[in-house]
């Protein structure tokens, strides 16, 4: 099974989890065309694009912004059953008045069930979301929702490494 790895704003660095699964495990990485100036039209292009070029089906990697593209493309999307299952993790909450002008184009949340099974991970003290607004999100999508602790945004400065706890998440989406 394909695995796709969705960064979210500004792309996952070499010491994310996320890069670093790329590395130890061969996932793959759906590139966008801008990190900086994230268009959620664009965004989800760019998604559908990736998955309709094999008939394989996908399990679906995503952080951060990548989790809000997840089911912005889910609601829109003809092509979902080329999904197998999704794990989401840290969700950022667009909605926030503090979120920066280049996420504006992220609102509204979309709060469509998705139509695959989906994780949600999300740690008690995001500064990007918080814990209701995380398992608001969780529910809306019909996703199982994972409390992963005080691990800030679960990004490169939680000092996660490989982060197994994740990978073993990963494994359960895979295999059920």
């Amino acid at each position: 099974m394909r695995i796709l790895t969705l960064p979210g704003w500004q792309g996952s660095p070499a010491t994310h989890w996320q890069s670093r699964w790329e590395r130890l495990c061969g996932h793959r990485r759906v590139e966008q065309h801008d990190w900086l100036q994230p268009r959620r039209g664009d965004w989800m292009a760019r998604l559908e694009e990736v998955l309709l070029a094999q008939p394989s089906p996908a399990l679906l990697v995503a952080h951060s912004l990548g989790c809000q593209l997840v089911a912005a493309w889910a609601a829109h999307s003809r092509h979902t059953a080329r999904v197998h299952a999704a794990l989401l993790v840290a969700p950022p909450d667009t909605e926030r008045p503090d979120m920066p002008p280049q996420l504006h184009t992220w609102r509204p949340i979309v709060r469509t069930r998705l139509p695959f099974r989906a994780t949600v991970v999300a740690s008690s003290d995001d500064p990007y979301c918080t814990t209701e607004r995380a398992a608001e999100m969780a529910q809306a999508w019909g996703a199982l929702l994972v409390p992963a602790g005080p691990l800030g945004h679960l990004n490169a400065d939680s000092g996660l490494g490989d982060w197994p706890q994740g990978l073993a998440l990963l494994h359960d989406l895979q295999h059920d």
